[in-house]
C-alpha cells in the first residue's frame, strides 16, 4: 500500500494549478458577475492537453492515467468550478464513455478529435421533467432504415450551447418506454449543425455562472445508424457507466473547492483582527478550519482510491459514488464555514468565498443528488444492489500502450 503520488502526478498537479491560476483565473470573477462563458478557456485548456488528459496517445490524448484526471479536476476547481465542469463533461462523460463503448471506427471519428481538443463535447441525459429518475426521460429515437429520427428536449446540459458533439440518450423501444423498462433506451453521438438540432443558454443560475449551461431541442434530427453508441437497448447502461466517470470528476473537483475554502479561510483568519487578536486565535474559528482540514483529507483519499481502481480496470461504481457524495457535501459545508469566517465580507463578492458557496451547491444536486448517493450506499450495504459485468468495461490504464 503506497499513498505517495508519482513524480509525474506531483508535477501535473502543480502545472495545472499554476496554469489555471495564471491563465484562467483572472477573468473568472467578471464572467461570474456577467453570467457569461469565455470560450478562449477551451482553447487554452486544449493547448495544455487537458481535454484529452487520460485518453491514449493513439487517439490524440495526453496518455496519462485516471488519477491524473482527478488531480487535474481538483486543481481546476481550486480556481473555479466552471473550469472543472469542462473536464467533467468533455472528458468524464463523453470521451471516457466513447473509450469504453465505441467501436474503433467511432473512436477514430469522434473520440480522437475530442481528445485533441479540436471539438468540444457534451452529454445529454437530463430533461425538464427527468433528473434523478432517468427512466422518466421522454426523448425518442425512431428507427427508419439506416437512420434514427430523434425528437425531444434535454435540459441543464453543461456546455450545451458551445459543444460541437453530443452524447444523447433516448428511447428506441416505445413499448418498453411505457413499461418503464430501461432496456428500451439507446445512446447516440450527435453533431451540431444537423437539421433539427438547436441549443440555448440558461441564465439566472445560482452558481457556476462563468460556465455554460443550456438546453438542447431535437425536432426530427436524422442520426445515422453508425452513430449509435453500443447496441440498441444499452443506452441506460451506457448512461450509468458515464456517470461513474462523471461523478469521479465531480468528487475530485469538489475536493479542490474544499482546499480553496481552507486556504482562503487560513489567510483571512491570520489578517483579520477581532477583540485585539487575529480571529484565527479564536477557538470556534479554529474549529471551522479544523473541519475543513478533516474534510479535505478524507475527500482526497476517497477519490484517489476510486482513481486507483479505475487504473486497475476494476469496477468502482460504489467507491466513486461515495467519493462524490462525501466531497460534494463537504465542499458545501466548507464553503458555508468560509463565508462565516469572512463575516460580512464573505457575504459580498469582494472575496471569492461567496462564489465558492454558490458553486458548491450545484454539485450536491447534479450527477446524482446527495439523496440518490445515500440510497446507493445503503443498497450496497443491505445487499439490494450489486454490480453486474458490462459488455464493455472502462479499459485499465496501461502506461506502455497509453502513451
Amino acid at each position: 500500500m503506497d499513498f505517495s503520488l508519482s513524480e509525474e502526478h506531483v508535477l501535473l498537479e502543480k502545472t495545472v494549478r499554476d496554469f489555471a491560476g495564471r491563465e484562467l483565473g483572472p477573468g473568472i470573477k467578471e464572467h461570474d458577475r456577467a453570467q457569461t462563458f469565455d470560450p478562449s478557456i477551451l482553447t487554452k485548456m486544449a493547448g495544455q492537453g487537458l481535454l484529452g488528459i487520460c485518453m491514449p496517445g493513439r487517439y490524440g490524448g495526453a496518455g496519462m492515467d485516471y488519477i491524473s484526471l482527478g488531480l487535474a479536476c481538483e486543481a481546476l476547481e481550486y480556481v473555479d468550478t466552471s473550469l472543472r465542469v469542462i473536464l467533467s463533461v468533455h472528458v468524464g462523460l463523453y470521451s471516457c464513455t466513447l473509450l469504453q463503448w465505441a467501436t474503433e471506427e467511432q473512436k477514430e471519428r469522434y473520440l480522437a478529435p475530442a481528445a485533441r481538443g479540436d471539438v468540444i463535447a457534451s452529454y445529454a441525459l437530463t430533461e425538464p421533467d427527468a433528473g434523478s429518475d432517468a427512466v422518466a426521460i421522454q426523448a425518442t429515437a425512431r428507427r427508419e432504415g439506416d437512420l434514427y429520427i430523434l425528437n425531444g428536449e434535454k435540459m441543464w446540459i453543461s456546455l450545451a450551447d458551445v459543444a460541437d458533439r453530443f452524447l444523447i440518450i433516448a428511447w428506441t423501444d416505445m413499448d418498453k418506454k411505457r413499461a418503464r423498462d430501461h432496456s428500451g433506451m439507446s445512446a447516440f453521438i450527435v453533431e451540431r449543425g444537423w437539421p433539427g438540432l438547436a441549443t440555448e443558454t440558461i441564465h439566472g443560475k445560482l452558481g457556476v455562472r462563468a460556465g455554460n449551461t443550456g438546453s438542447i431541442s431535437m425536432m426530427d434530427v436524422q442520426v445515422p445508424l453508425a452513430n449509435r453508441l453500443g447496441n440498441e437497448g444499452e443506452g441506460f447502461k451506457i448512461a450509468m457507466s458515464a456517470l461513474d466517470n462523471g461523478r469521479y470528476t465531480v468528487g475530485s473537483g469538489a475536493t479542490g473547492l474544499i482546499r480553496a475554502c481552507l486556504d482562503a479561510s487560513v489567510l483571512y483568519a491570520g489578517t483579520r483582527h477581532a477583540f485585539g487578536v487575529p480571529i484565527g486565535q479564536h477557538q470556534l474559528v479554529q474549529q471551522m478550519i479544523a473541519r475543513m482540514v478533516q474534510r479535505y483529507d478524507a475527500a482526497r483519499l476517497l477519490y484517489l482510491r476510486a482513481g486507483w481502481l479505475k487504473n486497475q480496470g476494476l469496477r468502482n461504481t460504489r467507491e466513486t459514488a461515495l467519493a462524490k457524495w462525501y466531497a460534494c457535501d463537504a465542499s458545501f459545508d466548507s464553503a458555508a464555514d468560509a463565508v462565516e469566517i469572512h463575516g460580512a465580507y464573505g457575504y459580498s463578492d469582494e472575496y471569492n468565498v461567496e462564489r465558492f458557496l454558490r458553486n458548491s451547491k450545484g454539485a450536491v444536486i447534479y450527477e446524482g443528488s446527495r439523496e440518490i448517493q445515500q440510497l446507493i450506499q445503503a443498497q450496497y450495504a443491505l445487499g439490494y444492489r450489486c454490480d453486474r459485468p458490462l459488455r464493455c468495461e472502462l479499459p485499465a490504464y496501461d502506461a506502455d500502450t497509453w502513451a
